[in-house]
């Protein structure tokens, strides 16, 4: 069996053809960055007239890539929610015209749940498992019992780990997109520094939340010298950041390990494009050696959004017989535990 899969969700533009061996045949992806850079952030119609444009030609060059006509295809997936409404309307009209036109199945992908079943496509995970969900738009901890079947333990309170860093990268002064540059800063700056807010330490409970930091980031600023920041301010607040994102996860995440242990969980995972960060990885791989368990975290290329995910959740779908009409209405808001509904 093999599955197109199309992700037009924020600013990249994807597409992948992926079969039930877990083997990727093809993945042809195009960023939009330096679109968006000059904004400090995404810009939704900039994003959406670039999926437009760029889309026709990424599916030809998966399907040459792959060595595939398209009528072999069993089925077309895309990214229908969540996300930024335009660009993904562009994803699931054009899966639904491939779907039309070669009479195979159209399966509406929820952008979390490809995100969340990312670890089965690289490491085969048995459900259940522990599934920590971050990105810039998402912080959640989920209990992973099967495709479509979620139980949410926790998820942020206000903002999203991604967003923290997007906008901390902003007022530090390190650009876009704010994920990697806080990374890249933090590998020369001092943890110690600054001293930063430990969100709902020793409290019951799964929830994150990340205002707080983002608001001392922006103190810390106001309160050294006016004027652009120097490097070593800039990599200290970035290091001092990481640090206190990764143990304010880690802290709620532990909470979670506990609440999850009487349905004997197969692995801690992580997804995302914040899963992409090494410092999170590495605490988390320390967290999961401490319970017992096995710790899963795709390569950084699949956490960040990309069109491998979405094929393969299209798979684990149609293989269950699951496929939806052509009349299905994009969502952009569409939470996992919907599905489970």
């Amino acid at each position: 069996m093999r599955v197109l899969g199309i992700e037009t969700s924020c600013d990249e533009t994807a597409v992948a053809v992926v079969d039930d061996g877990r083997a990727t045949l093809a993945h042809a992806l195009a960023s939009q960055v330096e679109e968006h850079r000059r904004y400090g952030g995404v810009v939704p119609e900039i994003a959406a007239r670039s999926h437009l444009d760029r889309l026709d030609g990424l599916v030809r060059a998966a399907a040459e890539s792959a060595q595939i006509d398209l009528a072999a295809i069993d089925g077309f997936a895309a990214t229908a929610g969540p996300g930024l409404i335009g660009g993904v309307m562009v994803g699931v009209m054009t899966a639904k015209a491939l779907a039309s036109v070669h009479r195979k199945p159209f399966i509406a992908v929820n952008h979390l749940e490809a995100h969340a079943l990312t670890a089965r496509f690289t490491d085969d995970v048995a459900f259940p498992y522990l599934l920590l969900l971050v990105s810039g738009g998402h912080c959640q901890v989920l209990l992973v019992k099967g495709v479509g079947h979620y139980t949410c333990l926790g998820s942020t309170l206000d903002d999203a780990a991604g967003e923290c860093f997007d906008k901390a990268a902003k007022m530090i002064g390190l650009g876009f997109p704010g994920g990697p540059a806080i990374e890249a800063a933090a590998a020369q700056g001092d943890t110690n520094r600054f001293s930063l807010p430990a969100p709902l330490k020793g409290r019951d409970g799964c929830d994150f939340s990340f205002s707080g930091m983002k608001t001392a980031v922006r103190h810390a600023v106001e309160a050294l010298p006016p004027g652009p920041l120097t490097r070593q301010d800039a990599n200290d607040l970035a290091a001092s950041l990481q640090q206190a994102v990764t143990a304010h996860v880690i802290d709620r995440l532990s909470n979670a390990v506990a609440m999850s242990a009487s349905d004997t969980p197969t692995a801690l995972v992580a997804a995302g494009g914040v899963a992409a960060n090494t410092a999170l990885r590495a605490a988390l791989q320390d967290l999961a050696d401490e319970n017992g368990l096995p710790c899963v975290v795709p390569p950084p290329a699949l956490c960040t959004d990309n069109a491998v995910m979405v094929a393969w959740a299209g798979l684990e779908r149609l293989r269950l017989g699951a496929s939806d009409p052509l009349d299905f209405k994009p969502l952009p808001r569409w939470p996992l535990e919907q599905l489970s509904a």
